[in-house]
């Protein structure tokens, strides 16, 4: 309360003690903007007392990010309609960030001319705090999963990102292989020094050479001085290398040597250099099938392939699209000033319905796209691209799925079932249900097993 103590209300009638009653903050203002009523609950989440507020303006009291343009009593009195549940924060009297969810109406006299508004505001930092303690359990660094499979790299990852040796990460395009190598760089020893990405595949192998190792004065037409190369900018941090399976034997050769000898030489440079840098390839090949192919070193990928991450696709974690949903939708109102509150349940489930060719980069861009359609309240199926609409139709027809609980529910059987080797007895207990209630639920969804389920090696738990 800012040290200062509330003032005694002098309660007059039933509604005055149901406002200072109530645990949401209350306050009303004149057509100039001067507040005239602020009840108990403002002050303690404000900070500021009743005596304080009253006379001042809204905005000096409250320096809320729905101030000036972003009013919501603003609008309110514009149109006269009243507006509920929008979020935003205010900043309390001891510069505390506090969030909050604000309803307004228009304030009318006895002959019903309009002489002010009223707005109500939600503390939600309790409701903040504990979102925030639920995500910690699904996160590691910058990334967030639900997903078993991505749990099992969490559980792993400290040990990787401590240890100074090489990493592979595999995964098909936008599944987030440099958000995975970020994290492992933000949790290394390093992560003080530079992370420095290249995409291997964007650069003609000529100047990827000269990228990667710098080039001194002279070591070709137009090198008028010298440049450091990625590696020379990486020191000490940790340098990324995307799309490995792009580049040329022979630049395969020079990064070979580099891996092995923890030295480089620059273009047209006489003397070595040390490679003081923690490298992390990446790539969506199958680097396997190009040693076979001739296309890849087999000396070089045994270098590279020390420790491995395997990120599985989008369509194998749909459990995790309702999570990586919710973070769009907070970058992008961030980013773009507005206020979508979530999604709808019906959009969310032609969602969890698509397959995801491009993984999480295309799911950003729905959510992106929706954005530009909806400004606010909640994205629905209107502000979802056509052609995934489609898509989601057919995948629900295929797979027999009806609902987004059927979705959900038919992917951590189907994750439980394959974690426990198939047995279903085992996958019953871990999903907590009982046996019969679990064949059910498959024969509903479909699910079926293969041939081996897992029983014969697990016969002490029948």
């Amino acid at each position: 309360m800012n040290g200062n103590k509330s003032e005694t209300l002098k309660v007059h009638t039933p509604t005055d003690a149901i406002l200072e009653s109530i645990s949401d903050g209350v306050f009303t203002v004149d057509l100039e903007w001067r507040i005239t009523s602020f009840n108990r609950a403002a002050e303690e989440i404000t900070g500021v007392s009743r005596k304080e507020a009253i006379g001042r303006r809204c905005s000096e009291v409250f320096r809320s990010s729905m101030c000036g343009a972003a009013c919501a009593l603003m609008q309110t009195l514009k149109t006269g309609e009243p507006i509920i549940g929008k979020s935003g924060y205010i900043i309390n009297a001891d510069g505390d960030r506090i969030p909050i969810s604000t309803s307004t109406a228009v304030l009318r006299a006895a002959d019903g001319s309009v002489i002010g508004g009223a707005e109500t505001f939600r503390d939600l930092s309790e409701l903040e705090e504990l979102r925030h303690e639920l995500g910690e359990k699904f996160r590691v660094g910058d990334l967030t999963s639900r997903s078993p499979l991505m749990q099992r790299v969490f559980e792993v990852l400290p040990a990787i990102a401590a240890s100074p040796s090489t990493v592979m990460i595999l995964g098909e395009t936008g599944t987030g292989k440099e958000l995975m190598a970020r994290t492992i760089h933000a949790l290394s020893p390093r992560n003080r020094k530079p992370f420095i990405a290249v995409n291997c595949g964007a650069l003609p192998d000529t100047l990827l050479e000269s990228e990667l190792f710098g080039y001194k004065a002279g070591a070709f037409t137009g090198a008028n001085k010298d440049k450091p190369g990625r590696f020379a900018l990486a020191k000490g941090g940790t340098l990324f290398l995307d799309e490995i399976g792009e580049i040329s034997p022979a630049l395969q050769v020079r990064l070979l040597r580099v891996l092995q000898e923890r030295t480089y030489e620059p273009l047209g440079g006489v003397r070595s250099e040390s490679a003081d840098v923690r490298v992390v390839v990446a790539t969506n090949k199958d680097l396997a099938r190009q040693i076979r192919d001739g296309l890849f070193r087999e000396d070089l990928y045994y270098r590279v392939n020390v420790v491995r991450i395997e990120l599985p696709p989008l369509r194998r974690r749909k459990e995790d699209i309702p999570l990586i949903v919710d973070q769009f939708i907070t970058r992008f109102n961030r980013l773009q000033q507005k206020s979508v509150q979530g999604i709808t349940v019906e959009a969310l489930s032609w969602l969890m319905a698509h397959d995801w060719p491009g993984n999480i980069r295309e799911l950003e861009n729905v959510v992106e796209r929706a954005f530009i359609l909806c400004s606010d309240g909640d994205i629905g199926l209107a502000h979802l691209p056509g052609e995934l609409t489609a898509h989601g139709m057919a995948a629900n027809s295929d797979t027999d799925i009806r609902s987004l609980h059927d979705i959900l529910d038919a992917q951590a059987i189907r994750t439980a079932l394959e974690r426990n080797a198939f047995n279903r007895l085992a996958a019953a207990r871990e999903l907590g249900i009982h046996k019969t209630t679990l064949f059910r639920r498959m024969k509903k969804l479909g699910i079926s097993l293969p041939e081996q389920d897992g029983r014969a090696s697990r016969k002490k738990l029948q």
